[in-house]
């Protein structure tokens, strides 16, 4: 059983990040790995079949009805921008951009966040580093929001879940330190140069409202595969994990910059942890994930449609993840 475990576990870790088949098919690797661990941990029965049919409805819901919304009024989106930059400068747009989206993320989903910021950054027309650094640090104020509800992000939804907590307990647990997070990662964009000239672009052809239908269907086969797969490794997680402390579960959690930080909650919460040690693993999740593009989905969805490359977004990734971290450390060191 250890070395299907193990197996599993390299699959879903590493797989994606080898393979660009595994990746355009991520839920179906999910779906699979969860059912055969949960097969080999013995925990398969009516319990996790109706965890994993009902946990992921309410995220997926709000990728569904907020992508409609989007696509409906995607001219009048253009519209509010073109006059949100008559009236402002590009810093404090990029402030807005991030600190609103951020905080709208754990409303209206990482997903959707992810691309109204897309849309944004494809209308600004300025100095492409510029660009990219705005992007990095939104999409790292997108993966912190998006965390404080259950319906934000796969995360949150699978960190509830597996702690069997209310909708509002994320808010309690991590609110102070997210929303910090968050104003602080816009303030970095005032300082950002912002010069016109060789852009970042986004196909401007309307999404299909087919796309926006798979792309719910697809949110709901990944949150219903990590469901089995955290209910599968959770003798793990409560035999093991729960006995390291939080100031290493915080930086082991530095792996998220290379892996989808949702895996790596599936695989390390359960109620066995004590609240600072839930505080440490989720925090170090939410930082690390902006570092790289696999770290949060939505890094893939703003790097996909934009054209940002891996190197592109790791130099201003870790330069911005990096002391993040050590901030993030000191705090929960001191209020711990």
């Amino acid at each position: 059983m250890a070395i299907g475990l193990a197996l599993i576990l390299l699959a879903v870790l590493f797989g994606p990040v080898l393979c660009k088949p595994i990746e355009r098919n991520i839920e179906v690797l999910f779906l699979l790995a969860g059912t055969l661990t949960a097969i080999l941990t013995g925990q398969m029965g009516r319990p996790l079949l109706h965890a994993a049919t009902t946990e992921p409805i309410a995220l997926t819901i709000a990728v569904l009805v907020f992508g409609v919304v989007i696509r409906a009024m995607r001219a009048r989106l253009d519209g509010w921008i073109a006059r949100l930059l008559a009236v402002m400068s590009a810093r404090w747009v990029y402030f807005f951009l991030i600190v609103v989206l951020g905080l709208l993320a754990s409303v209206i989903t990482a997903v959707i966040a992810a691309l109204v910021l897309v849309e944004a950054i494809a209308l600004l027309d300025l100095e492409r580093r510029s660009e990219i650094a705005a992007v990095v640090l939104a999409c790292f104020a997108i993966g912190l929001g998006a965390a404080l509800t259950p319906i934000g992000e796969p995360l949150s939804t699978i960190a509830i879940a597996a702690l069997h907590a209310d909708f509002w307990y994320l808010m309690r647990l991590l609110g102070p330190l997210v929303v910090c997070g968050i104003v602080m990662v816009g303030v970095i964009s005032l300082v950002l140069p912002v010069r016109h000239g060789n852009a970042l672009k986004a196909e401007r052809d309307d999404e299909p409202w087919s796309e926006v239908i798979l792309r719910a269907i697809k949110v709901y086969l990944f949150v219903a595969g990590l469901v089995c797969l955290s209910w599968g490794l959770r003798p793990l997680a409560e035999g093991y994990i729960s006995k390291i402390p939080g100031a290493l579960l915080f930086w082991i959690n530095g792996l998220s910059a290379v892996v989808d930080n949702a895996t790596l909650t599936a695989a390390e919460v359960g109620p066995s942890l004590a609240r600072a040690q839930q505080r440490a693993v989720l925090m170090g999740l939410l930082i690390s994930g902006g570092i790289l593009i696999p770290g949060n989905i939505p890094n893939i969805v703003a790097a996909g449609r934009l054209g940002i490359g891996s190197r592109e977004w790791a130099r201003v990734g870790v330069i911005v993840g990096v002391p993040l971290m050590a901030l993030c450390f000191v705090v929960l060191w001191a209020i711990s």
